[in-house]
Formats: C-alpha cells, structure tokens, sequence
C-alpha cells in the first residue's frame, strides 16, 4: 500500500499493531456515538446489498456495527494482508448475523471483481496507505452498481493533535495526522467530488480523555518513527507524556478530527 513490503507486512499482518492505537479509542473515548455505528447509521446498508469492504483489517467494523446492520448482506472481506482477511472472516463468521461472508486478498487500486458488482463499497481508513488514490476511487466506481455508494473515512489534519504533539517533541516529525497528510478532508472531498459528481460529508463528534500514559506510550511506539526509535528518543517520548499529562491533572485531553464521505454513483 504505501509503505514497503517488510514494513507493510510487521504493520498489518496481523491486527497487534492496530491494537495498540485502537486500545486508546475502546478505553478513553468521550464520544457522542460510538464510532463503528455510528458510521454504520450513514452507510445506509440494506438487506440483500452486496458490500466489499476493502482494507477491512480485523473485521472490527462488523463486530462493532453488527446490531446496527441488517440481515441478508452478501460481504465480501478484501485487504492486501492474508492475515487479515482470515482473521475478519473469523471475526465476521462468528457474529452468526445470517450473512454471506467471504475473503479475498486484493488491491483497491486493481479489483478483481466485474464491473456493476457491488451495492456499497467501503474504505475505512485505509486510503492514505495507497499511492495511487485516483486510480483507487476509480476502481471503486467500477465496481459499484449505479445508484451504488463509497463509504471513505479518514482524518483530518488536526485529528489526535496533541497526541502527535507528543511525537513531535520526541522524535522530530511535523506533529500532524500522517495519514491525514496523505488522504485527508480536502483529498477525500475533491477526489470523491470529481469522480462521482456528488459528495455528503459527515463529522464525527468524539474526543478523547486518557488517564492512563503507558497506553499514549504504547499507541506512540506502535508505528513509525517510534516502532523502531532509539532508545534516546523513547526516552524523551516517555518524559514529553509525562510532562503532557502534569500539566493536565493526570489526564490527556485530546481532539478526534475524522468523518465519513459517502458518494453515489449515478444512475
């Protein structure tokens, strides 16, 4: 996806590394909605719709948003990592919600699936990690049927700010989302907007409140610069989150910047 083999493969070949950042979200969210639902509620799914996921991960969305989906789905699982599609099917499979459930290993920007095949097509953060985003969205068109829908979530540029504050202080990097960086608001909305000549862009309102600084410590280490930083910069990673949460009262207070666009293709 954007990153080379061996560390897109230590990064997603399983779901540990996504476990560390999503542990802050499970245990410290401050959220109007729960995420995966709420995204769920805006996908407008429908019974009988065939739906690929692609970058589905671990399958957490469907695990998440299954008492807010309906019966009758015929889902297809799609990632570039094995590993991950076999840990979703299992996921998914034991949800038992009377789907048809199955995996394929594939790439957004070269979809092995016919023209017209899909109801929904859904991309949750994960975008940021192709190199080519036109060609991606284009595919995604392809394969919708008309009248069919995109799902994109992604970050904006301040999402986590004082979160990426932290890293920035230990480890030199611009102290942005990175993947915002890549595949933010403004590339999601004018790439969905030029491809599919309509757009609805929706917000999610969410923050964090973390009271525990080995989880910020562990989320920070779990992916680049800090997965393989020196020890002189883990160190100075632990005394920006120590100093971060003093100043805080023993919590960190932290903004959420993501969304959701959805876009049809006409008729």
């Amino acid at each position: 996806m954007g990153r080379g083999a061996s560390a897109n493969d230590r990064q997603y070949g399983n779901s540990g590394k996504l476990a560390a950042r999503a542990r802050l979200h499970q245990l410290h969210s401050r959220d109007e909605a729960p995420w995966f639902p709420w995204v769920a509620a805006r996908a407008d799914l429908r019974p009988g719709d065939h739906v690929l996921d692609i970058g589905c991960g671990p399958g957490w969305f469907w695990a998440g948003a299954a008492d807010a989906l309906p019966g009758g789905l015929h889902l297809t699982l799609g990632d570039l990592s094995a590993g991950m599609v076999e840990e979703a099917l299992s996921r998914v499979r034991a949800l038992d919600r009377g789907w048809e459930i199955g995996g394929k290993v594939a790439d957004i920007a070269d979809l092995p699936f016919p023209d017209g095949t899909f109801d929904a097509v859904i991309a949750m953060h994960m975008l940021y990690h192709v190199p080519d985003q036109h060609k991606a969205i284009a595919e995604a068109l392809r394969v919708l049927k008309p009248g069919g829908r995109l799902v994109v979530t992604t970050n904006g540029l301040d999402n986590l700010r004082e979160l990426y504050a932290l890293g920035a202080a230990a480890f030199g990097v611009s102290g942005r989302d990175p993947g915002a960086e890549l595949f933010g608001f403004g590339e999601a909305e004018a790439l969905l907007r030029a491809a599919f000549g309509n757009i609805e862009i929706h917000l999610y309102p969410g923050s964090l409140h973390i009271t525990d600084p080995e989880h910020v410590f562990e989320a920070q280490t779990s992916y680049p610069p800090g997965e393989d930083a020196p020890e002189s910069q883990l160190a100075a990673l632990r005394a920006a989150i120590a100093a971060a949460f003093e100043r805080g009262g023993g919590v960190l207070d932290v903004a959420k910047e993501t969304g959701a666009f959805i876009s049809r293709k006409p008729a």
